[in-house]
């Protein structure tokens, strides 16, 4: 007879022993194929099941569990109001189960059913109830199962055909096979310093915990290693950078200084000039400058980062800046248009869009060098674009590109042992927490404070049924030679999209949280217009701005309403960054409650520009309390940093990461805002490991570098690195 071959992490399930054909079957179907990949699959949470008891011992005003037979069963009520009712029997009493809004449990509980139920005991007339309760199915027929001790049981991602509860007997076969199998990727007295356990028992742990403490020291593991492999792969590739790659230093002296300065429209604020005194420093040396500005709506980012491309064209060099929308690069190249108009820099605009011959003498004049700044989209990525003397690449909505694009930008440098200073801007301000784990790579200037002038924007959250009344305050504003935005969800049915605009990624994993998706009742840029012109607008000039128009005519659209030759321009999302018209004093968000917190933001930062009070109307009929929520906090708060951190609080981080939204694979286990300490633990850490082995080249290294590589090394570029 031939020996059953040994258990290793890749034996197939159907192999371990115990498991049926039918088990494997169904864990299957969530893909859980092997040993290993079983064990990986960690709940996503435990619950506290109370000893069983028998009903007659039941007390009102506590958590209790029971068994007994279902003598009865009705639904009562319709509707919302329905609610299941059953009668449990022991041998000795009586409990009284409702269930709320489930009519359908009266195909699953009938009456001759043996069920296990917990929940809180209330004293209902002469007995006792449980509302809501938590129910199992026991088997009809083989021996009774013993009364349940206290325990406390994982609860797995699961579907219908793979349940939590077979998950669940089929683990406690897999984690004690596996437990000696999983090879530790850290020192045994690393582990220990810091109070951990082991790696395997820590999977052992979650699977089959015994006491509460043990579910928190293996969380607290697997979480820490979670982050520790995170931050190590942003320290090599930023090492690597720093130790490895050179840059031009650019020549920067006062006169230069002045030069560029006598380009502004207006003197630089305290918070901008902070920044720049970052950016000469970064820019005068060799070392390749990586560096994050962020700044609240309307700070001035685009200005200071003007500044820094034309150090680099004062050095006989180019620069480049990269914008994630055509609308937002053609504003680009306006604004920066307006700055330059009679100086003697050469700049261009590059799109997508751009006209097949404009785009072949564009891409020709940038080689031979004559093009000092080019302004443009992901057009900027495609292989065909070369630069003649690349020395600054700026990247805008930063948090649109993904790390492989930033990379890219990168080898645009003609010169092979060179590579250009990356800047990268974001107006969606980021909570500490998430810029050093998004954006660990680079360091962080934050533009404080708004230019003079500016004045704080009222936020009024509205009910639809006060649009009437909105539009009438808006009339009388326009009449005073005020203009306005209207804001819609979509174009028109079914299209809540951009479509002409070059394609992101994904959409934003922190920022862009844009919330419904069904179109049923939507309000569109076709219907509101409709409204507008019929009804609460007449006669006022109304222009119109989406995606889906042409380069020329959104550029003319845009051009007129900045000369206040249109009084109301109604548009998609498109205008929620790079639009500054100082005379727009008023801004209407339709179905506010669609959109997620940064992009309200994004969208009422268009306003409050000039010397004139602004006001923003979000509009919306919120149902849910998280949309409630939402726009409770945009009427009272108007801080773009404390409106993130208020938003974190109000979301949690959600899917973040994503390879093709950050570069950075998801995080399964640790929680940001919950393990804020074991995230600034592993960053030390992977600070001082790195420090002393740049490459995790040693021999006891080999594990943890492999396991780096697979989890991070293609996303932010461990390939690169060696």
């Amino acid at each position: 007879m031939t020996a059953a071959p040994p258990i290793s992490l890749t034996t197939p399930v159907a192999a371990i022993p115990g498991v049926t054909a039918k088990q494997a079957e169904a864990l299957r179907s969530l893909g859980l194929t092997n040993l290993g990949r079983l064990v990986a699959h960690l709940p996503m949470r435990h619950e506290k099941h109370e000893a069983e008891e028998r009903i007659e011992s039941l007390e009102p005003g506590r958590i209790a569990s029971a068994r007994g037979l279902v003598a009865a069963t009705r639904v009562a009520g319709v509707g919302k109001k329905a609610r299941f009712q059953v009668v449990l029997m022991d041998d000795h009493a009586r409990l009284d189960l409702v269930w709320f809004n489930a009519p359908y449990l009266r195909h699953k509980i009938m009456p001759g059913v043996r069920l296990r139920v917990q929940g809180e005991t209330k004293k209902r007339g002469p007995g006792l109830q449980m509302a809501n309760p938590k129910f199992e199915i026991l088997p009809e027929s083989g021996p009774e199962p013993g009364l349940r001790d206290e325990a406390l049981r994982p609860v797995y991602p699961a579907s219908e055909l793979c349940p939590t509860t077979l998950i669940e007997k089929v683990m406690k076969l897999a984690a004690p096979l596996a437990e000696p199998l999983i090879e530790d990727h850290l020192p045994p007295a690393f582990i220990a310093e810091r109070n951990m356990p082991p790696l395997g028992a820590s999977y052992r742990m979650q699977h089959m915990p015994e006491t509460p403490e043990e579910i928190h020291a293996s969380h607290r593991r697997l979480a820490y290693d979670e982050l520790l492999l995170l931050q190590l792969g942003v320290f090599i590739k930023r090492a690597h950078l720093r130790n490895q790659l050179r840059a031009p230093a650019l020549r920067w002296t006062e006169a230069i200084d002045a030069h560029i300065r006598e380009r502004f429209p207006f003197a630089l604020t305290p918070g901008q000039e902070s920044v720049v005194r970052d950016l000469v420093k970064d820019l005068t040396r060799a070392t390749p400058a990586n560096r994050l500005i962020q700044g609240d709506v309307g700070s001035g980012k685009t200005l200071v980062a003007l500044y820094a491309m034309l150090m680099a064209v004062a050095d006989g060099r180019q620069a480049a800046i990269m914008a994630p929308t055509e609308i937002l690069a053609e504003q680009h190249h306006l604004s920066i248009g307006r700055v330059l108009e009679g100086s003697r820099v050469r700049f261009k605009l590059l799109t997508g869009a751009t006209p097949r011959p404009e785009r072949e003498a564009t891409l020709a004049a940038l080689a031979a060098g004559e093009i000092d700044i080019l302004i443009g989209t992901h057009a900027l990525l495609t292989e065909s674009v070369r630069f003649n003397s690349l020395a600054v690449a700026v990247i805008d909505e930063q948090h649109r590109f993904g790390v492989h694009q930033r990379a890219t930008l990168r080898e645009k440098a003609s010169d092979a042992s060179t590579t250009p200073h990356v800047l990268v801007m974001t107006a969606t301000p980021i909570p500490r927490t998430l810029a050093i784990t998004l954006f660990g790579d680079l360091d962080v200037s934050t533009i404080s404070g708004l230019p003079p002038g500016r004045r704080p924007i009222t936020t009024a959250v509205l009910p639809a049924l006060n649009r009437p009344a909105m539009y009438k305050a808006i009339a009388k504003r326009l009449a005073a030679g005020d203009q306005a935005y209207i804001v819609a969800p979509a174009i028109d049915a079914g299209q809540t999209d951009e479509p002409t605009l070059e394609s992101l990624d994904t959409p934003d994993p922190y920022a862009r949280d844009a919330v419904a998706a069904p179109t049923a009742g939507l309000r569109t840029v076709k219907t509101i217009a409709k409204e507008l012109e019929e009804h609460y607008l007449p006669g006022k000039r109304i222009g119109i701005l989406h995606g889906r128009l042409a380069r020329d005519t959104r550029e003319h659209t845009m051009e007129r309403f900045r000369l206040g030759q249109i009084d109301v321009l109604l548009a998609t999302t498109v205008i929620e960054v790079g639009v500054d018209v100082p005379n727009a004093t008023m801004m209407v968000v339709e179905q506010a409650d669609r959109f997620g917190l940064a992009q309200l933001h994004q969208l009422r930062g268009r306003i409050g520009r000039g010397s004139k009070d602004s006001v923003c109307y979000l509009v919306a009929d919120a149902e849910t309390d998280d949309a409630k929520e939402r726009l409770k906090v945009m009427e009272t708060v108007t801080d773009g940093f404390v409106l993130a951190e208020r938003d974190l609080e109000l979301r949690g981080p959600g899917q973040l990461f994503g390879s093709r939204q950050s570069g950075v694979a998801p995080l399964k286990v640790a929680d940001l805002m919950q393990d804020r300490q074991l995230l600034a633990m592993a960053r030390r850490d992977a600070a001082a490991w790195v420090e002393r082995s740049p490459r995790l080249d040693a021999p006891e290294e080999a594990l943890l570098r492999r396991r780096l590589v697979k989890t991070h090394g293609p996303d932010i570029g461990l390939a690169d690195v060696g």
